[in-house]
């Protein structure tokens, strides 16, 4: 797998369920809306960042490459 170079959530799709945080409470935290957003990018092992965004119910977080390419989801 590439190197994840940047995580972005989609706030108007995610749902608060909340798995991302669950698996990577390092880097996803819920806000006062409860909606999951990006606290430290660098907070886990790049694994574990992909486990996260593969946990999503509503496959609201996107991972992207140095060169800006979408790595998850495909």
């Amino acid at each position: 797998m590439k190197k994840i170079a940047k995580i972005v959530v989609d706030r108007e799709v995610c749902i608060g369920a909340a798995p991302c945080v669950t698996v990577a409470p390092g880097v996803f935290q819920l806000d006062e809306e409860n909606k999951a957003v990006v606290v430290n990018a660098e907070g886990s092992d790049q694994d574990t960042i992909l486990l996260a965004a593969q946990s999503c119910p509503v496959q609201a977080i996107s991972l992207f490459d140095e060169e800006g390419n979408r790595i998850f989801p495909e």
